[in-house]
């Protein structure tokens, strides 16, 4: 079950990118550790970000931009409300980093019970 439900929330979150920033990421991997579902996500960066990577500004200004506007995405109740009926808890918050060199995310949602645990 725990397994099964994990790929369906990295379907859902891989979605949920392509549908808002446009380009959704190559690979989602979760796990669930206890209220935590804890994504890694790689393979995010469009054409035009790589070409603006090349430069120590341009890294940071996506970086602070993908972050941001992640963050900025949760703040939907009905997107939240996507990913509270797929795992059946509320989403408490989420923590969200990005590595730009390494073409990697991170995102840790925090719901109000244990995932996964059924």
């Amino acid at each position: 079950m725990t397994a099964n439900l994990a790929h369906e929330f990295s379907n859902l979150l891989r979605e949920v990118r392509k549908r808002h920033v446009g380009k959704g990421p190559e690979q989602v991997t979760t796990r669930f550790v206890g209220p935590w579902a804890v994504c890694e996500l790689r393979g995010n960066l469009t054409i035009v970000e790589k070409f603006i990577s090349r430069s120590p500004e341009g890294k940071r200004m996506i970086k602070d931009t993908r972050t941001t506007f992640i963050k900025e995405l949760y703040q939907d109740a009905n997107l939240r409300a996507e990913f509270e009926n797929l795992v059946g808890a509320q989403m408490i918050t989420l923590y969200v980093d990005f590595d730009v060199d390494a073409d990697t995310g991170m995102t840790v949602y925090v719901f109000d019970r244990i995932l996964g645990s059924e």
